[in-house]
């Protein structure tokens, strides 16, 4: 992987240039969340072919990087976070104790957070992950038992090339940041996974599963890959796993 950066209409952004055997042309793609790009290449190309390559595709990439303007959140007191697709504002208790909760004060969605102030983000990170916790487990649980399979663990990580997995073992996998998106969503990530306990792969018998145990199925797909994104865009003050 050759690292190197790429100026996108003012904004510059880590490109990962990635040299692959078996690729036949270059491919360019923006990164989930839209904090990078990376080119794959075939082997051999000569250097001005890569650079006319990435001329070439300029206000391709300015068209798809502004779509994550106003996007590309970093959290901490004022600003928003979905949760379950709900929009919430971050407001910082001031106490250095308490728990981060999610309240409505005049009509409003507010995210109450304590402790210090530079917490804020890694604290919010930690709620989406206990709620992630919460309300995947509960419906892991209710599609096993709908399907007649069992699982021998969840575990929660925040993955970018995949909002979920399933080993041949039996453990599912899933990406906390599950949490900001709405709860249909959040179902729909859930009986996908169920459904590889039955179908490791994704040919018509796994689809007509995932649509049995999720009817709202084509929904969130078409959700994920228009919303899913923008997701991994919000940036937390701390290092999360």
């Amino acid at each position: 992987m050759n690292a190197r950066t790429i100026d996108i209409g003012g904004r510059v952004l880590p490109l990962n240039v990635r040299t692959n055997q078996r690729a036949r042309r270059m491919t360019l793609k923006i990164e989930p969340g839209g904090h990078a790009v990376s080119l794959t290449v075939p082997p051999g190309l000569a250097r001005h072919q890569v650079e006319g390559f990435l001329r070439r595709h300029h206000d391709w990439l300015i068209d798809r990087i502004g779509r994550f303007e106003g996007r590309d959140t970093t959290i901490g007191d004022g600003a928003t976070l979905p949760v379950f697709g709900v929009t919430h504002t971050i407001r910082h208790s001031g106490n250095l104790r308490g728990l981060t909760e999610a309240l409505v004060e005049n009509g409003s969605p507010v995210l109450l957070v304590s402790g210090p102030a530079a917490s804020i983000g890694r604290r919010a990170a930690d709620y989406l992950k206990k709620e992630a916790k919460r309300e995947i487990t509960e419906r892991v649980r209710y599609h096993a038992e709908a399907s007649g399979r069992s699982f021998a663990a969840i575990s929660f990580k925040d993955t970018k090339s995949r909002w979920g997995s399933c080993s041949s073992t039996g453990n599912l996998n899933f990406s906390w940041r599950i949490a900001m998106a709405p709860l249909f969503v959040v179902d729909y990530l859930a009986a996908h996974e169920v459904a590889h306990l039955t179908e490791m792969n994704h040919g018509q018998n796994f689809w007509a599963l995932c649509e049995k145990l999720c009817p709202r199925t084509p929904e969130a797909r078409r959700w994920l890959k228009a919303e899913g994104s923008f997701l991994h865009a919000i940036r937390f003050d701390a290092p999360t796993v």
